[in-house]
């Protein structure tokens, strides 16, 4: 049992009352619940952060509080949890906005799970009768529902063997933002060696590995970013660094073959002027304040308009899979891929994280720590 478990102990007691029955009284035995220390059942609590309601202000709808510890099916895992982080898929879920994101399984009126955290890496506590993968003290990282507590039950097809080269604190920063830039890349982009790929948004969650898996499939990488940002996007292994207060990237100098527009909401006639007339877009994310359509409008025209052009429009959303967990993994191992951690806070300054995230504070990736292990092991 780890040090942070919290035991809430119930015990029964007998306790003989007289009962009034006709011509008199008899005595029965009433069993009360009493602290002694004969021992009946034993329940485990945890500290997690709880979200009951939707609402845009973190720290209006998240609290921290003792709720009792997950138990497992047959076929998941119970994990330790060591780090979970926080990307733009957070506050979407946190708010329930767009609405959409409501009928797609997060809970229609209220939350359906315990809160909004989704990434993590930890330690394996426990498996189900039918898991074959994974045994207690695995070390792991993957997508779970409610990842801002102490422990969680995952879906063994959602997680994979952390990086042996990553402390718990970078592995947590990897799945989520990892897996939408490794399959815009790979799989929708369709990035090779040799073509020229300009990254919006590089140097954010998604964007910075963005930038890291482009290079590593031989792509002459742009990266679009702030004044303040440029040298941490330079210093991802970006061939060339746009600051978009000072530079157009539509300015008709440069085309390019692949342009992934991660969180952005530039117009298509302005993307569509920087692209070769075979390029790809892909739309990765895209953020209005929109409460139905929240910038999906954008991509949806996207995908129509791209029926009658010579380039390739689109967007996507992303597989959670442990097989491309894995690839992750070895590009990381490979020492192709490091996560770009910007900071850390404990769980119980998750609203602060959230918030900073939003307010575009975050320079990669913002790490929840849970007091454990944060090192190699």
């Amino acid at each position: 049992m780890a040090a942070s478990d919290t035991i809430s102990w119930a015990f029964a007691r007998a306790v003989q009352r007289p009962y009034p029955v006709r011509g008199g009284s008899i005595w029965v035995n009433t069993y009360l619940l009493d602290p002694s220390p004969r021992t009946l059942f034993a329940v485990a609590t945890m500290t997690a952060i709880v979200h009951d309601d939707y609402g845009t202000i973190p720290e209006d709808v998240l609290r921290l509080q003792a709720v009792d510890k997950p138990t497992i099916a047959d076929d998941q895992v119970l994990v330790r949890v060591h780090a979970a982080s926080v990307d733009r898929g957070t506050w979407h879920i946190m708010a329930g906005l767009p609405y959409p994101i409501r009928i797609a399984g997060f809970g229609l009126r209220k939350p359906k799970y315990l809160n909004p955290g989704r990434s993590l890496a930890g330690t394996v506590e426990a498996v189900g009768n039918d898991v074959t993968g994974f045994k207690p003290g695995d070390e792991v990282f993957g997508i779970c529902d409610g990842s801002f507590a102490e422990y969680v039950s995952v879906q063994t097809d959602k997680l994979a063997p952390k990086p042996t080269n990553l402390s718990f604190d970078a592995a947590a920063a990897v799945p989520i933002s990892g897996l939408a830039a490794l399959q815009a890349v790979r799989d929708h982009g369709g990035v090779e060696a040799g073509q020229t790929v300009l990254i919006i948004g590089a140097s954010g969650g998604v964007g910075s590995f963005a930038v890291q898996i482009a290079k590593a499939y031989g792509a002459d990488v742009t990266g679009v970013c702030s004044t303040a940002k440029v040298d941490m996007v330079r210093g991802l292994g970006a061939d060339h660094v746009l600051d978009y207060s000072r530079e157009d990237f539509a300015d008709g100098q440069h085309r390019y073959d692949v342009i992934l527009d991660i969180g952005g909401n530039r117009r298509l006639s302005h993307l569509r002027r920087a692209l070769t007339p075979k390029g790809r877009l892909v739309i990765v994310g895209g953020e209005t304040e929109g409460r139905w359509l929240g910038g999906t409008d954008r991509q949806l025209r996207a995908q129509l308009l791209s029926l009658f052009v010579s380039q390739k429009l689109g967007t996507f959303i992303s597989s959670e899979n442990a097989a491309d967990l894995i690839a992750l993994r070895d590009l990381i191992e490979a020492g192709k891929l490091m996560p770009a951690i910007d900071r850390t806070y404990p769980l119980s300054d998750v609203a602060t994280a959230i918030r900073d995230l939003i307010d575009g504070h975050a320079r990669g990736k913002i790490v929840i720590t849970m007091g454990g292990p944060s090192g190699n092991s």
